[in-house]
């Protein structure tokens, strides 16, 4: 049991670090970041901040001998590093939960070996490959690459009319995988804490909209059916309990005609779990620190329902947003991660808010983002 005093190292300096970071030094912990950026988003909040390419094993040996424990909030971290850091402090989840949800084609084969439902899919590793597995699935399908895709990065819709030497070129020749597309009434998340002593607590099913392949709006609880909604957190508890996950995972699903299909996984705090820092009584930030320093977990209930809109660089465009009028609704809340250079499609903040109805909570947080690009 790490109490607090100690020391948690964090890698990776984005806004997940920064939450992160803001739940455990208000708990009483420090908090170390490591970062290849200074001053990111993490580091403007951790009580130390070492900037080093992820690659730099003798770094993360040093940055891990001042620290009790190590989780992260990245997974794109060379295993190379992870095993490093192990030989000196534990790091939660294990670097083994790490490789096999940031890899489709693990991932995918470890979901199927469970019993989880999945989309059909083949192994890409050559246009040849590509070509015959259209034949195999038929079209429409996605093309992703097998590692370092998020936010719809590298991937492709594959349709009749593409062309797949393109297609191929388009995911850098690397490693892929072809699902078959599924065709869902909504898509869905769960974020499960578990901890070493196999204690688990499920957070209510969120339903997500996206837009060009980035979250756009979140709101729970998700508007599905009481069995669709047992069997996403049952699917969730499994693969945490399978995997013996020690911190979160968040389980990313479609729901179709009332049956829930797996997409993708990922062993850290998430995007859709966002609305917890005002709308639960624990957040996935504090969930996640209780569970890698082995507390008992906090209870996850939702307090009312709740919406939250992410805030891209986009919303800069005519200059600094118009906050105040953001902030005319009193139940809607803002959220910036502090960082400095605003682009298109990079997620700078979002907003939450809660109401009576989850209606009434996305009208407000989607009227303050409108209201945020009027002229102050």
């Amino acid at each position: 049991m790490i109490l607090p005093g100690k020391t948690i190292g964090i890698l990776g300096g984005g806004q997940l670090g920064r939450m992160f970071a803001i739940a455990a030094r208000r708990m009483g912990y420090r908090v170390h970041a490591f970062d290849p950026i200074h001053y990111g988003p993490t580091g403007q909040i951790a009580d130390h901040e070492v900037n080093a390419p992820y690659d730099d094993i003798a770094a993360a040996q040093e940055f891990a001998r001042h620290v009790d424990v190590v989780t992260f909030e990245f997974e794109n971290v060379p295993a190379e590093t992870l095993a490093a850091i192990e030989k000196i402090k534990p790091v939660h989840p294990s670097p083994r939960v790490l490789d096999t949800c940031r890899n489709r084609l693990r991932e995918k084969k470890f979901l199927g070996s469970i019993g989880v439902p999945v989309a059909p899919y083949c192994k890409i590793d050559s246009i040849e490959d590509l070509k015959h597995a259209v034949q195999e699935i038929g079209t429409p399908g996605i093309l992703k690459s097998a590692e370092y895709g998020y936010d719809g990065k590298g991937q492709m819709k594959i349709d009749d009319t593409t062309d797949l030497a393109k297609a191929w070129e388009s995911v850098g020749h690397a490693p892929s995988v072809l699902e078959r597309f599924v065709p869902f009434d909504k898509e869905v998340s769960v974020i499960a804490a578990r901890t070493a002593s196999g204690e688990i607590a499920c957070f209510d099913v969120a339903e997500n909209v996206h837009k060009n392949g980035i979250l756009d709006v979140t709101t729970v609880p998700a508007s599905i059916a009481a069995a669709t909604r047992g069997e996403a957190i049952a699917i969730a508890t499994r693969i945490a309990q399978t995997l013996e996950v020690v911190g979160l995972i968040a389980v990313e699903m479609f729901v179709v005609e009332g049956r829930i299909i797996v997409n993708e996984l990922a062993p850290r705090p998430h995007n859709s779990g966002h609305f917890s820092f005002d709308a639960c009584l624990t957040s996935q930030f504090e969930q996640q620190l209780r569970a890698v320093c082995e507390l008992p977990l906090g209870d996850p209930t939702l307090f009312q329902p709740v919406a939250m809109a992410n805030l891209l660089g986009d919303l800069w465009a005519n200059g600094e947003p118009n906050w105040a009028a953001a902030l005319t609704d009193p139940r809607v809340k803002l959220h910036l991660y502090g960082k400095t250079e605003p682009k298109r499609g990079r997620k700078m903040g979002h907003l939450t808010a809660v109401a009576a109805s989850v209606e009434e909570a996305v009208q407000a947080v989607t009227t303050a983002r409108d209201a945020i690009a009027s002229p102050p």
